[in-house]
């Protein structure tokens, strides 16, 4: 299994709104970035990822499941752009801000600290553990 984050502004796609989706799930489109596009180009049925709210709350909220792997964005008239459909699996108990995370060395490594820009990136097994061990989550349930 990989792992992970994916970048939402709270105004345009919510952890509310992920939650509301249901077992459905949600494409998760609009990404105009080769590197995420390539990203997500990567990611299998089952993989696991954060929900991670930029702008204002910058903190990671939940975690999500990757339903569907990469086909054509259907808000792209190209056919230039991809995407995968994730569904919710479970909310932090504690959202985990961006500071949190660059206070931790042991996530010193991790893209999001590295480049805060890029809107889908991987994340590494050691991370995730701990990232979810501080929402309150535990890994192992996931």
């Amino acid at each position: 299994m990989a792992y992970w984050l994916f970048k939402s502004e709270p105004s345009t796609w919510s952890w509310d709104d992920q939650l509301g989706a249901g077992a459905k799930g949600q494409e998760w489109d609009g990404v105009r970035n080769y590197q995420a596009r390539n990203v997500m180009r990567e990611m299998k049925t089952g993989d696991l990822g954060f929900f991670y709210h930029s702008q204002s709350d910058k903190a990671v909220v939940g975690v999500v499941k990757v339903i569907a792997e990469a086909h054509p964005d259907s808000t792209d008239d190209t056919g230039t752009w991809e995407c995968v459909d994730i569904a919710a699996v479970a909310p932090f108990e504690t959202p985990v801000t961006l500071k949190e995370i660059k206070d931790v060395e042991a996530l010193g490594e991790m893209v999001l600290v590295n480049n805060t820009r890029l809107s889908v990136q991987p994340v590494r097994a050691n991370e995730f553990k701990k990232i979810c061990r501080l929402g309150g989550l535990d890994p192992k349930t996931l």
